[in-house]
């Protein structure tokens, strides 16, 4: 799939700046946007229309919100190859509707690791479903987009009023950009554990 029509969004991040101005752009053309917390809170007292994941799942936000979105109604919607017949059939026989657009940014563990959180504290701050929603969709870019910051957000509004969607050339740059960003995420975590003892 060259250029992706976007109808279906998962908006959930840490950094909520441009945030509102970006769910209102994507509202506006007929997106639906999907969302957890208080990145959800944020959009509806923006004024939009937003589902929340624990509606899209049928299962409520546990263990002090650390598990949201590991779910096969989110996961299925992200990785599914809309190019491949058999992942599409899959889809429907277990009525999971595909995304198109993930727009994630993660817990500022960075934050925690500068005020020298102890490390019970610290670890509250090691994002999960964040980084996986993000290597989700950074792997399956040929069908979905990932956007890992509002400093994309720009361009991503530029391309959508350009083409009508998304097209792979910046689907695929996205991608590596996601892969890295999660790599210096995980490499500060590991960095954090190996100089702390508790």
């Amino acid at each position: 799939m060259n250029l992706l029509p976007v109808k279906r969004a998962i908006l959930s991040v840490t950094d909520k700046s441009g945030l509102a101005e970006f769910g209102a752009f994507l509202s506006e053309r007929g997106v639906e946007l999907v969302s957890t917390g208080g990145t959800r809170k944020m959009l509806q007292e923006s004024g939009l229309s937003v589902t929340s994941v624990s509606d899209v799942t049928d299962f409520p936000e546990i263990l002090g919100g650390r598990v949201k979105t590991l779910h096969p109604y989110i996961h299925g919607g992200i990785l599914a190859d809309k190019d491949d017949e058999g992942h599409l059939e899959t889809l429907r026989e277990f009525n999971i509707e595909p995304f198109d657009l993930i727009c994630v940014n993660l817990y500022n563990f960075a934050e925690a690791a500068r005020k020298q959180a102890v490390l019970r504290d610290a670890v509250e701050q090691i994002d999960i479903g964040g980084p996986c929603m993000l290597r989700a969709s950074a792997k399956n870019f040929h069908s979905v987009l990932v956007v890992p910051g509002p400093q994309h957000y720009a361009r991503v509004q530029k391309e959508i009023e350009e083409h009508g969607g998304i097209t792979l050339g910046l689907r695929k740059e996205m991608a590596a950009e996601t892969f890295r960003m999660v790599s210096e995420y995980d490499n500060m975590i590991a960095e954090y554990l190996a100089s702390h003892d508790k």
